[in-house]
């Protein structure tokens, strides 16, 4: 997908842009921004244990490499045998049924013991994909949830099913930032929190104390974009209101600038924020964004902005 720069100027102009989140909504966002190439930095979510991520981390540990393959497979703009074969999900009954290769060449890479970060690049390098990808974390880390009633719960997947919002959330254990996250995020003129699952792809990298630092920090504009569909998660529970207070509180700081979400969304109370409300919606999948219109929004709400 490529844009003339007297398209998008706002966007086009900016030196580092950096995404946090996880799944599918970040390699979304980042595959929407790709023609930013090298300026486009991705800070991806670690806590996953579901699916193929979660049966490899119970029986082999490591970090969750899920959200990270999903976003390397969002960024590929060169379809190739070695894509596909990223790609690739084994079928049948076996012991291989239902993993993703990804996941398991990402694996292959940390049991060589080759540093997470640099195996997410020689990834990058051999899919051509540009944009760069940094684990929130290289520590195998899992999110945790303490409850009204003083009970604690583990896991996304089991933060996922509640049906009450926690009281708050925390890391087990408490790990360190990537420094390269925390580096980006210092050079970054632009700083985007969404879209995604909010308790489990959003929030996690703002609870290590280094990244919730750098944005306190940080001179960049930070914007938060809303989802466009209802969560099956305690987070449905959340008003747009309600996911900006929880960002602020985990950093500590008012730092969102602005606010991409829909028309119908109740917006209103957020005083202090310059919201952009459209309608974003793909034609094929209607709770994904259209990559054209979100590139579209984020260029107008950085005009307001500046």
């Amino acid at each position: 997908m490529n844009y003339h720069s007297d398209r998008l100027p706002h966007l086009t102009g900016l030196q580092q842009v950096v995404a946090i989140g996880g799944g599918h909504g970040l390699g979304r966002l980042m595959s929407s921004l790709g023609f930013l190439k090298e300026r486009l930095t991705g800070i991806v979510t670690t806590t996953d244990n579901g699916g193929s991520t979660g049966r490899i981390r119970l029986q082999h540990g490591g970090i969750a490499w899920g959200d990270l393959r999903n976003c390397i497979n969002q960024l590929i703009t060169e379809p190739s045998t070695a894509s596909a074969l990223f790609e690739y999900r084994f079928s049948g009954n076996g012991d291989l049924a239902g993993h993703n290769l990804g996941n398991l060449m990402l694996k292959a890479l940390e049991d060589m013991k080759i540093r997470p970060l640099e195996g997410v690049n020689l990834i990058r390098t051999l899919l051509r994909v540009r944009a760069q990808l940094i684990p929130m974390s290289e520590t195998p880390v899992h999110l945790g949830a303490k409850l009204h009633s003083g009970a604690t719960v583990v896991g996304e997947v089991n933060i996922d099913k509640l049906d009450e919002l926690p009281k708050r959330l925390f890391l087990i254990p408490q790990v360190s930032a990537t420094p390269e996250a925390v580096t980006a995020l210092q050079q970054a003129d632009l700083i985007l929190l969404g879209p995604g699952s909010f308790l489990t792809s959003i929030m996690p990298p703002l609870l290590l104390p280094e990244i919730a630092q750098a944005l306190q920090n940080s001179a960049a504009k930070i914007i938060f974009i809303d989802n466009l569909g209802v969560e099956h998660s305690p987070a449905a529970n959340l008003s747009l209101k309600d996911r900006i207070e929880w960002i602020e509180s985990a950093v500590s700081a008012t730092t969102v600038d602005g606010v991409i979400t829909y028309p119908e969304a109740d917006y209103h109370k957020l005083a202090g924020k310059q919201v952009l409300a459209r309608q974003l919606n793909d034609d094929d999948i209607s709770y994904r964004h259209n990559r054209t219109l979100l590139c579209q929004s984020l260029d107008q709400l950085l005009a307001l902005l500046t």
